[in-house]
């Protein structure tokens, strides 16, 4: 197969990434988490034509590849690629930034427009050296990569698999000794990954464990003009973690976790871009873990006053999850009336009031200490110290307009 038709030259490339400058500012902003994507494509178009590099595997030909480079060798691993993958990943160590380590993307084989969309993988017949062709049914899609029980596993299909494979025990290998990080299987998949991802999440757990260390393996939205899944195919998987989709009402809403899963609760599945300080605390409050997909990292720090009042919370409500008892707290609505509480009850309490003026929290009698926060402002202050009677909720006004957060802590005699 010579060119696609239709080929057009590259109108887009990534600028060179200052990683170490954004792991800064990161830092400055008191955030301990990213995503480290993964793009499965040399290169890709939505509103542009954009070159993706380097790629898990060396590109050594013999012969050329649809993007005018030299093939791919599927046998051999790019050296580039994994010395730069665990750079980063220390680099944010160093930072106490965990990292969602992301070992395929899904978005792209479904999203990408014509030529790009197949022609652009190196599981493509004429991107490698290897006879290996990942599009069994020949549509130019090539999911049935990420497709468990496709019902035409070809030669080429079986040999791409496995290639698959070696690719997620040599990124286990790059990693396995650092604290900080997690595996997420797939971005944005569609539901018809759901038994690939499953199984793509046992075989990172059964690999794992001949490894001196573990780490949390993550399923999050299956997004697909093909087909969407459901934040239940998420929930009844073996994963550690999710990120689900505002198929429940994640983004104004939060359902309050109940421990069955750790949830992320990421912008991206629920946006896009989008999401504000009132996400994250309501999120926080819920006993989720709000992650903001920034569209600013482009021109970082680009600002925007929805996009810097989410980084500001996110920034102030990990403050707080460092000051409180955290895993001895668990979301509390009901003993609200604002219905946003994460509490250990009888001992303290984090109370978020969305709109403005008095609320009530119901408490145990006993005295409690009194601290006011103020989301807009980032300011915090005491207020009077407060003796709860048995047979009512305690009423409280912030000392200030507009949503608040109070957090509450029992005297206990030692």
């Amino acid at each position: 197969m010579g060119q696609p038709p239709g080929l057009r030259p590259p109108r887009f490339r990534l600028p060179r990434f200052d990683f170490d400058r954004y792991l800064d500012w990161l830092a400055s902003k008191n955030h301990i988490f990213i995503r480290l994507w993964r793009w499965e494509f040399v290169k890709s178009e939505s509103k542009e034509v954009t070159v993706w590099a380097p790629h898990p595997w060396a590109r050594t030909g013999p012969g050329t590849a649809l993007d005018g480079l030299p093939k791919f060798d599927l046998s051999r691993f790019d050296d580039e690629y994994f010395g730069r993958l665990r750079s980063r990943v220390k680099a944010a160590r160093d930072r106490g930034i965990y990292v969602g380590v992301m070992l395929f993307e899904g978005y792209g084989f479904h999203s990408t427009k014509w030529p790009w969309r197949w022609t652009g993988n190196p599981f493509h017949r004429d991107n490698n050296i290897n006879g290996v062709d990942g599009d069994a049914n020949g549509d130019d899609y090539g999911i049935e990569l990420q497709i468990a029980l496709f019902p035409r596993i070809t030669p080429g299909l079986m040999a791409a698999r496995e290639a698959q494979a070696r690719y997620v025990e040599k990124v286990i290998d790059t990693l396995n000794d650092l604290d900080n990080v997690l595996y997420e299987i797939v971005n944005e998949s569609g539901a018809y990954s759901t038994e690939w991802q499953y199984e793509m999440i046992r075989f990172v757990k059964q690999y794992e464990a001949k490894k001196p260390k573990q780490h949390p393996v993550g399923m999050t939205f299956q997004y697909s003009n093909m087909g969407r899944g459901t934040n239940a195919n998420l929930f009844a998987s073996p994963a550690d973690w999710i990120s689900p989709s505002n198929q429940d009402p994640y983004r104004d809403d939060p359902p309050p976790a109940t421990g069955a899963k750790v949830i992320l609760s990421d912008t991206d599945h629920l946006w896009g871009e989008g999401g504000d300080g009132v996400w994250v605390w309501k999120s926080f409050t819920r006993g989720l873990n709000p992650i903001f997909m920034d569209g600013g990292i482009r021109t970082f720090p680009a600002s925007a006053d929805w996009r810097e009042s989410a980084r500001d919370a996110m920034g102030d409500a990990l403050a707080f999850a460092r000051r409180v008892n955290l895993t001895s707290m668990t979301p509390r609505g009901e003993l609200s009336s604002t219905k946003y509480c994460l509490a250990n009850a009888g001992v303290e309490y984090l109370v978020y009031q969305p709109a403005t003026g008095p609320f009530s929290v119901e408490l145990p009698p006993g005295a409690y200490s009194v601290e006011w926060f103020n989301p807009r402002s980032r300011f915090g202050s005491k207020g009077p110290p407060v003796q709860a009677t048995a047979g009512r909720p305690e009423s409280f006004t912030p000392p200030f307009e507009g949503q608040a957060v109070l957090y509450l802590k029992a005297n206990l005699p030692r």
